[in-house]
């Protein structure tokens, strides 16, 4: 439409020229193919404007998206960033509890160990004449009684002497709120006589007969009877050889385990 605007002011102007006479033909043929070029350099300078506008605006759309992905960059950093805080937050709690923990378990061993002393030296001479033997376990105590101190052969009534230590040891465990005292009975491998049978058919019935004495006794002592557990192995858990008379003595015993209540709540939760 440019083209042809132009085209029909030059040819107007032209057109009057040649009537006037001021122009000869070949002159306005000239002027023609002069302005056709100006129209077509200007045709061409436009087209160039044109691409560098599409190329600028190409260029404009892909600093945008540029710039799109770099927030996107931006937020994905800061959301990592702020789950690292998080998970870093997560770990130093975790550092913490550990420490608290350990500082317990120190305190805790600390505490065994002064439990386990202070039963040793109140036991100590009993300890010394062989009476009784103390044990200490990671989470226990054990007080191993001579079962030929406490009981006469196939009975389970308590012999005097047995009564003086047993006085002693429920004095000793008196202190231990924090555990629970299980009390347990073994015998040897040799079958009950047919005379007690009535009484005691088995090792099983001895053995539990012998751990509930003990217990009614430090009951009577002083020691609270919540906290007490009796029960009896027989002969099905011994520490020693069956084959000899000194093994067979080592298995008749009675056994006293202060185990802490900690201890003993999970393993009836784990029962239950």
């Amino acid at each position: 439409m440019m083209k042809s605007r132009i085209g029909i002011v030059v040819a107007t102007l032209a057109a009057g020229l040649v009537a006037s006479g001021c122009v000869s033909t070949g002159t306005f043929e000239q002027m023609q193919a002069d302005k056709d070029q100006q129209i077509k350099t200007l045709q061409q300078q436009n087209a160039s404007l044109e691409q560098e506008k599409a190329t600028l605006q190409d260029m404009k759309s892909t600093l945008e998206k540029q710039k799109a992905d770099l927030e996107a960059q931006g937020a994905a950093l800061a959301q990592e960033k702020a789950a690292l805080e998080q998970k870093n937050q997560a770990t130093q709690q975790q550092v913490g509890t550990l420490e608290q923990q350990k500082a317990a378990l120190q305190a805790a061993s600390e505490q065994r160990q002064q439990q386990y002393d202070e039963l040793v030296k109140s036991l100590s001479s009993e300890v010394e004449k062989g009476q009784l033997k103390v044990k200490q376990y990671q989470n226990m105590l054990s007080v191993d009684l001579a079962e030929q101190i406490f009981f006469d052969s196939g009975q389970a009534t308590l012999k005097p002497g047995g009564k003086e230590i047993l006085k002693k040891v429920a004095d000793a465990l008196k202190g231990y709120d924090n555990k629970i005292i299980r009390v347990v009975g073994h015998t040897d491998d040799v079958p009950i006589a047919k005379a007690l049978r009535n009484k005691f058919p088995s090792n099983w019935e001895l053995s539990v007969a012998r751990a509930t004495t003990v217990v009614r006794f430090l009951q009577d002592a002083g020691v609270p009877p919540e906290r007490m557990v009796a029960s009896g192995r027989g002969e099905y858990d011994p520490i020693d050889t069956n084959l000899t008379s000194q093994g067979r003595q080592n298995n008749r015993r009675i056994e006293i385990l202060l185990i802490d209540k900690s201890l003993s709540d999970e393993i009836e939760k784990s029962i239950k």
